[in-house]
């Protein structure tokens, strides 16, 4: 996600002064949250702080490799040292030497691996596979979305690397912990997508949408609302992306008045109504003209309305509720 890490509330306040007092100290520091809250862009921060920002800043997700690539990823080969291995590899934590390498979703680290880690974090050395000792010089920024006090309960992760890990500990908060930072966030991905989509009238939020930004409970955090905006600004369609936003979600806004989401493009102090505007206020129009018609006909049965449009229950309830029928 590439977002600046924005915020003015108490929690983020207390998170960038973290960063300031740390950032040279290059103890461990685990970044902990909830998918989408931005942990990466917090360990960037961290290495943009440090006097290590001129050296590299080499991310690594330990859940997207299962665990004999993960390894020869990290820790690198030599050639020859499998089938395969037809030139010399080097690893992250080779490539990463003397900046800092940062290992998201450790919680997902295999416990082989898990062991491999330690003895870097101990030593600063490791084995490359097929070869001899490598001494590196890391610092090593961890992230998960995880309960590891729970993981180590269950034996999924180890209790002594755990601890070599949680030096320091940030805890980003999420998006519903964090509402006054909506607007400021929204402003910035505006701005940010109107720049990568070159539009260059004024874009402007009207209240209702607002509203219901800030009532929502985001479970996607800062990443979905970033696509949400990106979405709004390219497609202009709110009521369906409003209805997928209820489709992923357990809990949403009950104010009924919040119909919302058109955004307002300004030219030489003007409103001009763009073609997506037009067009979603016309298949608005149409769908719910086509839902009051198959209601009539089903009696009102929701269920039979429902499979008769080829939508699930929840979402023709939804746009029921965004369109006004009852």
């Amino acid at each position: 996600m590439d977002v600046q890490f924005i915020g003015n509330s108490p929690k983020i306040r207390e998170i960038k002064e973290l960063i300031k007092v740390v950032a040279d100290s290059a103890l461990s520091v685990i970044i902990f949250g909830e998918t989408g809250v931005g942990k990466d862009i917090v360990a960037r921060e961290l290495h943009n702080a440090s006097d290590r920002r001129d050296k590299k800043f080499v991310k690594v997700n330990c859940a997207a490799l299962p665990a004999e690539l993960l390894e020869s990823e990290l820790f690198g080969y030599e050639k020859g040292s499998f089938t395969g291995a037809t030139r010399f590899k080097p690893g992250k934590f080779d490539v990463a030497s003397g900046g800092v390498i940062f290992l998201d979703e450790i919680g997902d680290m295999p416990s082989n691996l898990q062991a491999k880690l330690l003895q870097v974090l101990q030593s600063g050395e490791f084995s490359r596979i097929g070869g001899e000792d490598v001494r590196v010089d890391n610092w090593v920024i961890t992230a998960t979305n995880h309960d590891l006090e729970r993981d180590l309960k269950e034996g999924r992760f180890r209790e002594d690397l755990y601890y070599r890990l949680n030096v320091i500990k940030i805890k980003v908060p999420s998006l519903r912990e964090r509402q006054e930072d909506i607007p400021l966030l929204i402003d910035y991905f505006v701005e940010k997508y109107k720049t990568d989509l070159d539009i260059t009238e004024d874009v402007v939020i009207d209240k209702d949408t607002m509203d219901f930004f800030l009532k929502y409970n985001w479970p996607g955090n800062v990443r979905e609302l970033s696509n949400v905006i990106q979405k709004l600004m390219v497609f202009g369609d709110w009521d369906e992306i409003k209805s997928q936003m209820f489709l992923r979600s357990d809990k949403y806004p009950d104010d009924n008045s919040l119909q919302g989401g058109n955004l307002r493009f300004m030219h030489d102090g003007k409103e001009v109504i763009p073609l997506k505007v037009l067009k979603a206020e016309a298949s608005e129009y149409i769908e719910k003209k086509l839902i009051s018609h198959v209601l009539k006909l089903t009696g009102g049965n929701k269920v039979k309305t429902a499979n008769a449009l080829k939508i699930s229950y929840k979402a023709l309830f939804y746009k029921m509720e965004n369109l006004g029928l009852r």
